[in-house]
Formats: C-alpha cells, sequence, structure tokens
C-alpha cells in the first residue's frame, strides 16, 4: 500500500508538508486497479475540466475562469507530475455537459474534473461510465454519487458527522435537531440525526417550521419550550445565512434561549457574509469550516497570480488536481481508478485533508469554529491527518 496524503509543494504549510512526507514513507506502492483507465506516468496525464462557461450567466463565466485558475495554480504546484489539462464548457446545462463529457473521452481525457451543478455532473457521469472514466464533480449532492461519480463539495452529512462528535465530546449529548421545512432542511435533518447517532448522542427532539418570516417568528416558543421540557444542552439547526438563521436566532434569544442554555449548532457556514458575524443571536454559536491556515494561504497565492480573490468553490478544482496529482506521482498505471482514488489515507488540498468513498461520497476535515465577539474563534482545529481529531 502508498499512503497518498501529499500536499502539493508550494501552497501548504510546513507542518502539513512534514506530515505528508511522514505519511509517504510508511509503506511501497502495491498494484492498484480496477474502475478506472490505465495511464502512462511517464507522459502528460490528459484530464478534462468541464466548467459552466457560456450559459448565458455572468456568475458562471466568473466560476468557470476561477475553477481554470484554480486547476491551473494545482498543477504549477506539481513539480514534475505533468498533467495535460484540457478546457470544456458545458454551457451550465445537463446536455452540455453529457457532450463535454464524450468529447472529452475521445480526445483522450483519462478522468474528469467537475462539472460543478448536480445534473450537469450526473449527465457527465452516465454519458461515460461504459467507458470507465470516473468523474471528480464539484457538486455536494450526494443523490448523484455512486458509481464512476465522485462528489469533492462539503456534504452535510460529513459536517454533521464532525460537529456531532465535537458536541458529544464536550458533554453536549442531548440534542434538539431544528430545522426549515424545504427539501434542503429535511436533508439536513436526517443527516443531523445519523451524525448524532453516530456520535454516541441523543436527538431529543425535532422542530420543523414553515420557511416563511412568520413560520419563523411561531417556530421561536416551540422550539424554547422543547429545549426546557427535553434538557436538550444543543440545538442543531439547518438554516443558513441566507435563509432563516438571523431571524431564527434572534427569535430564539427573545424566548429566553441562547448558547448559555443550549449550545447553537449550525449545519452551515455562519462566517459567509463576514456580516453574519456581527448579528446578536450567533454569538457563541458553533459551525464547521475547512482549515482555515491552508485556505487563507491558497487565497493569498491565488490574488497575488490573477489579481482578484478566487471564487469560494475554486478550491475544490485545485483540491482535484492536488489528488490526481499524488495518485499519478506514484507512477502506477492503475493511479486513476476507483481502487486508487478511495485510498483510506486521503489526500491534502487547499480545503485541508479529504478523501473519497466508494460510494462516491467525501470526507474532509474540518475545523469547529465559534463566534465570539464577532469574530472567527477555532476551538477546535481541522485535523492534518485522518485518524486524528475528529476521526
Amino acid at each position: 500500500m502508498l499512503s497518498f496524503l501529499i500536499s502539493a509543494r508550494k501552497s501548504l504549510t510546513r507542518a502539513a508538508t512534514v506530515a505528508a512526507a511522514m505519511a509517504l514513507t510508511a509503506c511501497q506502492p502495491g498494484t492498484i486497479g480496477g474502475g478506472g483507465p490505465t495511464i502512462d506516468t511517464s507522459a502528460p496525464v490528459p484530464v478534462a475540466l468541464l466548467v459552466p462557461s457560456n450559459s448565458g450567466s455572468a456568475g458562471d463565466d466568473v466560476l468557470a475562469r476561477s475553477l481554470e485558475n484554480a486547476a491551473k495554480l494545482a498543477i504549477a504546484d506539481l513539480g514534475n507530475i505533468k498533467i495535460d489539462l484540457r478546457i470544456y464548457s458545458t454551457g451550465g446545462k445537463p446536455a452540455g455537459a453529457q457532450a463535454a463529457a464524450i468529447r472529452a473521452v475521445d480526445e483522450g481525457a483519462k478522468i474528469i474534473l467537475g462539472p460543478v451543478f448536480a445534473q450537469n455532473a450526473n449527465a457527465a457521469g452516465v454519458a461515460v461510465a461504459a467507458r470507465g472514466i470516473n468523474v471528480l464533480s464539484f457538486s455536494n449532492n450526494t443523490d448523484i454519487a455512486g458509481g464512476n461519480v465522485f462528489v469533492l463539495g462539503p456534504t452535510f452529512q460529513n459536517t454533521a458527522n464532525r460537529l456531532a462528535s465535537y458536541a458529544v465530546s464536550q458533554g453536549k449529548r442531548n440534542i434538539l435537531v431544528v430545522n426549515d421545512r424545504t427539501a434542503a432542511g429535511e436533508a439536513g435533518r436526517l443527516a443531523i440525526e445519523r451524525g448524532v447517532g453516530n456520535a454516541g448522542g441523543s436527538v431529543v427532539g425535532r422542530v420543523g417550521y414553515e420557511f416563511s418570516q412568520n413560520g419563523i417568528v411561531m417556530a421561536g416558543p416551540q422550539i424554547a419550550a422543547q429545549v426546557r421540557s427535553t434538557n436538550a444542552q444543543a440545538v442543531f439547526m439547518t438554516a443558513d445565512t441566507a435563509g432563516a438563521l438571523p431571524l431564527l436566532t434572534q427569535m430564539l434569544r427573545d424566548n429566553r434561549i441562547d448558547p448559555s442554555v443550549a449550545q447553537f449548532i449550525g449545519l452551515t457556514r455562519w462566517d459567509i457574509p463576514s456580516q453574519t458575524l456581527a448579528l446578536p443571536g450567533v454569538q457563541g454559536g458553533w459551525f464547521a469550516m475547512p482549515d482555515p491556515a491552508l485556505y487563507q494561504q491558497y487565497q493569498s497565492r491565488y490574488q497575488a497570480a490573477y489579481g482578484t480573490a478566487p471564487h469560494p468553490i475554486s478550491g475544490l478544482a485545485y483540491d482535484g488536481i492536488a489528488a490526481i496529482g499524488a495518485l499519478v506521482k506514484a507512477g502506477n498505471s492503475g493511479a486513476l481508478t476507483a481502487e486508487a482514488l478511495t485510498h483510506s489515507s486521503g489526500f491534502v488540498g487547499v480545503n485541508g485533508i479529504f478523501r473519497l468513498h466508494a460510494d462516491g461520497t467525501n470526507e474532509r476535515g474540518l475545523a469547529i469554529a465559534q463566534i465570539s465577539n464577532s469574530q472567527v474563534v477555532i476551538i477546535n482545529a481541522a485535523p492534518r491527518h485522518f485518524g486524528g481529531a475528529g476521526f
């Protein structure tokens, strides 16, 4: 076996690089095969990057450029590992993704990186499944994961597992789940409930609310009553900053529930946009985020290289190239097979450590953050290798 926990040599901190080098000395490469193409690791490896340009949306074009820039930045960091990056436009539509994937494989691509949107990724995966080509999508929708499609985006389940595990370790075993009654809210609720169960905690109650201002206002007293009647030690919410979170957290405080009574925990990022940090309702709340030191370094390098800030999703393109480069470095012709991609030691990218599972989902090493005095404070660092804190 070979541990593929590596970092791109220029982008990560010294500590991460040293840890990666130590992991690589653990054992020698073995035979890797099955579920993918064979490659010539002595020649540039053809990699297709599918981006949502030409969709008619300026936002999609910005995202497409940022993904391409991030991939090129990652390739520059691979040193002697050669990647032949080929860019294909999907037009932001499933039919475009299908056509782009077929063309990419016809032209020799050995693996596909992207696309972003779930339906597009699914279409691309179906189009090339019979040809043994794997797809590393930027989606976080696990409904499309499996077979030859892997999702690189952060998933609800991974986040829920990390936060629930930390909460239970801090004595917050009895957890009330609060979700909006939307498709995303229900998916988040299920992830939280599984995460709490996996961590050995107890779901002591559930409160769903109509996704409207009136629905949130009416839910406030109900949530407060449930906290008191169940002796909940934490309130785990699916709400996000663009939706219910600002009003929901304020309503809880208006009903005399705050983190001193029951710890607030968020399934989504509470630091984006940064203005959210100043809201009275979120003070003291916990949420999970990628390793901030690694991501901040990526942001700085991207800004220096391209004169603009990276799109938040762009780091996934860097991570995908970093993983491909790590696998190719082993010099094995089966480096891009499903077996190799799902090696348990994982990889290091600009979002921290991550690994892919055989079911197409992923696991990412996340930090636990708390909002204190309108600032993000890391209260439990992201692990730098699997098997460490939080895993």
